[in-house]
């Protein structure tokens, strides 16, 4: 069946789809479905590139990266640092803004410390960016057919664009959209506990099946037996009369 977008026909997934299954429950359906079938990101690397291409394994890389349990931690780190930088720099803008008439008090130092955090935080927007643009590529645009992906993408292009333009006062301000992205880490954590019941629930499930297989293997060796002891006594009844 061809494809509307470009009129080609889909390129069939040479990967095991199982293998992107991501951590989190709520995008494993959303994900599936995305390598079910091609979207127009991978109409267009397969058309220009091909699917032996170093762009094509580039995309699932990332994919594989992005559904892993190991970039949803990077992720959480990376959150938690910039949120950590954040409150950092407020504390000691007020600290600055108390102790500035003060005599002996170091007004350089704290200033240089605080535009320290403000590259940190600038650096936090970046990689946040890149790995917003990063999901973009990987998934396609139907990425964004989940809300908390939009909402997760406002906040990061909003924080971007904060720590970019804003300057002063304003960006003290608007430093604090970013706590949003608290959101993002309870979602994660959430969803982990989610998984992990799953995943209990899955092997619960599995030790009932072996439990089962178990007892009708006990069943059945405990009838070999009897029908050993049956032949047993048959072969000593026939014996006992052939000698009378």
């Amino acid at each position: 069946m061809a494809d509307p977008e470009n009129g080609h026909p889909p390129v069939q997934a040479t990967t095991n789809t199982t293998e992107y299954t991501p951590l989190l429950p709520s995008d494993r359906q959303f994900i599936s479905a995305l390598h079910q079938s091609q979207d127009f990101i991978a109409c267009h690397i397969v058309k220009i590139h091909g699917e032996d291409s170093s762009v094509w394994k580039l995309r699932h890389s990332l994919q594989h990266w992005f559904s892993s349990k190991w970039g949803h931690y990077f992720v959480i780190l990376l959150v938690s640092a910039d949120i950590c930088c954040i409150f950092a720099d407020f504390l000691i803008s007020l600290h600055m803004c108390e102790h500035a008439g003060e005599e002996g008090f170091n007004l350089r130092a704290w200033q240089r410390a605080n535009d320290v955090l403000g590259y940190a935080s600038l650096t936090f927007s970046c990689l946040f960016m890149a790995e917003l643009l990063g999901s973009v590529f990987a998934f396609g645009f139907r990425y964004f057919n989940n809300s908390f992906h939009i909402f997760d993408a406002l906040v990061i292009i909003a924080a971007f664009i904060i720590d970019v333009l804003l300057r002063g006062p304003l960006e003290e301000a608007g430093s604090l959209v970013v706590v949003l992205r608290l959101w993002r880490v309870f979602k994660i954590i959430e969803e982990f506990s989610s998984g992990a019941e799953d995943e209990i629930a899955e092997l619960q499930e599995k030790i009932d099946e072996l439990e089962q297989a178990r007892d009708d293997v006990m069943k059945e060796n405990e009838q070999l037996k009897h029908r050993l002891r049956g032949g047993y006594r048959n072969a000593d009844g026939d014996g006992h009369v052939g000698d009378g």
